[in-house]
């Protein structure tokens, strides 16, 4: 399919039968006199009341206990940019859409707008007792580092920013699964992340909590190298601003054993992975198209470990390996944040879901019959029907060891909660 016919068949996609791609449907009966008068007055002032006397009895008479708000105002979206909140709500209802499909979460896409991260802010904690999460999407930096950390601060319900975690998260798995593949010890490998925006940030952060050593990340923005000698650094940057005198990202990636790009397409180059060291492993996620291509990677040198953002490469680094099942997880224990524990957890978790053996309906999809632990499977499928136990009940065992969960119960099945 050529690009001109994608884009025709996506807008038929879209506008078919109903437009856009989610609706709302009752979930109890209303076809009798009786059941109207339970649904509506007088019997709802039952659990009016109820939820007056008791806010949490919210969670037990409302949908609160399984709605996520996805949040927007535009800013960043995918490789779209700053198109506004309008242009984002196709994208914003496509989580919708995979919220509920991939984890049975039902989710309304919110789009504000509000450049300023005080009237963002404030317009998420109005609406946010509506909710029993708050996934902000397609948000600039550096404003989504303070919308995300003033609404987690002034909030008790989970909110993530879904472009910093989600990846930060699938990267951590990678990471781990590195270590094992190749013996390397995660407090010595040396990482190169090409970015410094949202997600560039988050996975270095994660990174650090994972067990890589602060000394060991190098950050490369726009204009070269993070260094501590450079006047124009954001709070975030000066956080990973090197010591090292390198003058540009060829002089850091000398001996690298990771290199991460969430930055623009055709960065890096095969001459660069030369120079890095034995079976390194480049994610290269600018997306569609990545700093390198497979292609470009290989044939530098044969023992290059490859993700990219794209389904068709090896190593999906794809964000529908994360918020699904971490709401998820949240939700079921109705967790008043997610925490790094939590993050952690869902990353442990997907490296050791990577290292089981890969079910049929995967190696099916995957068309490979052999697929299995390695290098082209450092990271599970988006397909693996076992994420949607695996990942939030690891979730939801980390909020309660955390002190986070206001419920206890992580035996019960993912999705318990909204039913």
């Amino acid at each position: 399919m050529t690009e001109h016919e994608l884009y025709r068949a996506a807008l038929r996609y879209h506008a078919q039968q109903r437009p856009g791609k989610i609706e709302i449907r009752p979930t109890k009966p209303c076809s009798t006199r009786e059941e109207l008068s339970l649904a509506y007055s007088p019997g709802v002032a039952a659990p009016a009341l109820a939820i007056a006397e008791n806010p949490d009895d919210s969670y037990l008479y409302t949908a609160r206990s399984n709605l996520v708000a996805v949040v927007s105002n535009g800013s960043a979206v995918l490789g779209l940019g700053d198109i506004g909140p309008l242009a984002a709500k196709p994208v914003m209802e496509g989580k919708c859409m995979l919220f509920k499909k991939m984890a049975d979460i039902d989710a309304f896409d919110i789009e504000v707008d509000a450049a300023e991260p005080d009237r963002f802010v404030e317009c998420v904690k109005l609406i946010a007792r509506t909710f029993g999460g708050i996934n902000l999407e397609d948000i600039k930096a550096p404003e989504c580092f303070e919308i995300e950390r003033r609404l987690q601060q002034e909030l008790d319900i989970p909110v993530m920013h879904d472009d910093q975690h989600g990846t930060a998260i699938i990267t951590c798995a990678a990471l781990i699964n590195l270590c094992r593949l190749t013996g390397k010890e995660l407090s010595r490998l040396r990482i190169v992340v090409s970015g410094a925006g949202a997600a560039a940030i988050a996975s270095a952060r994660l990174f650090l909590k994972l067990g890589a050593d602060r000394r060991n990340i190098v950050l490369c923005d726009s204009r070269g190298v993070v260094t501590r000698s450079r006047g124009d650094l954001t709070p975030e940057k000066a956080e990973f601003a090197t010591d090292e005198p390198l003058s540009g990202m060829e002089l850091a990636l000398i001996d690298a054993d990771v290199f991460l790009g969430v930055s623009k397409p055709g960065l890096l180059t095969p001459d660069m992975i030369r120079t890095m060291a034995q079976r390194p492993l480049v994610m290269a996620l600018a997306n569609p198209d990545p700093e390198i291509t497979l292609r470009e990677a290989l044939s530098a040198r044969s023992d290059v470990i490859y993700a990219s953002g794209r389904s068709d490469t090896p190593n999906q680094v794809n964000n529908l390996l994360g918020f699904p099942y971490i709401f998820r997880g949240a939700l079921d224990v109705r967790a008043s944040r997610i925490n790094d524990a939590m993050k952690l957890a869902a990353a442990h978790a997907l490296a050791e879901l990577a290292r089981r053996p890969v079910p049929a309906e995967v190696r099916h999809i995957s068309n490979d019959e052999n697929l299995r632990f390695g290098p082209e499977y450092l990271i599970p499928s988006p397909f693996d029907p076992r994420l949607r136990e695996h990942i939030p009940a690891a979730v939801a065992r980390a909020a309660v060891e955390s002190g986070v969960a206001r419920t206890g119960d992580t035996r019960q099945p993912a999705g318990k909660a909204g039913k």
